[in-house]
């Protein structure tokens, strides 16, 4: 086959895609998504700005990962009964080693929420890490950043104005709309 057949069978049959990348902290993010065409140069997608999820609930991890070997993989296995399909005998299971994330920080995204829910989360011992926008000080209350909003989700009771984060998309239009750059990255 042709790399466009294979490329066409990814948009056609596959569709949906895990895209893996580094965040600008340099470390790993991966975000599912729904492969539109492809031609001679490549594939094409669509995504928006900051998090993108094709289901309603989205589960976005970063940590630590060390691999331990076999010695987990029957216990893995009895959890998880349909992987002997794969891999039927024990000599065909010894190829396999498990790595676990012991150490992190995770995202719950629901979209099925209205308005949408988010939360973080860390856990084995990591901080909490807090991602997003925010208004400074420098606020003028001029509702450039309101007016982008897709989610409504800029309170605009008192200057400055406030970004309900458990509702945001971080999709950054109220970065980019700021006249006065009172709107900053956590």
């Amino acid at each position: 086959m042709t790399a466009k057949k294979y490329l066409d069978y990814v948009v056609r049959e596959i569709h949906t895609t895990v895209v893996a990348t580094v965040d600008d902290r340099g470390l790993p993010v991966t975000v599912a998504i729904d492969m539109m065409d492809s031609d001679e140069q490549g594939l094409y997608f669509l995504t928006a700005k900051g998090k993108d999820t094709l289901s309603c609930v989205a589960v976005s991890l970063r940590g630590k990962v060390r691999e331990l070997g076999y010695d987990r993989v029957p216990d893995l296995f009895e959890k998880n009964p349909c992987m002997h399909e794969l891999y039927p005998t024990e000599a065909a299971m010894k190829v396999l080693t498990v790595f676990p994330v012991y150490e992190g920080c995770g995202e719950w995204f629901d979209l099925s929420e209205k308005p949408i829910e988010r939360d973080s989360f860390a856990f084995g011992g990591a901080a909490k890490v807090r991602d997003g926008f925010f208004i400074a000080g420098a606020c003028a209350g001029c509702g450039s950043c309101v007016a982008v909003c897709p989610l409504n989700c800029i309170r605009i009771d008192s200057v400055p104005y406030e970004i309900e984060q458990e509702h945001c998309l971080h999709c950054g239009n109220c970065l980019d709309a700021c006249p006065v750059k009172a709107v900053e990255r956590m």
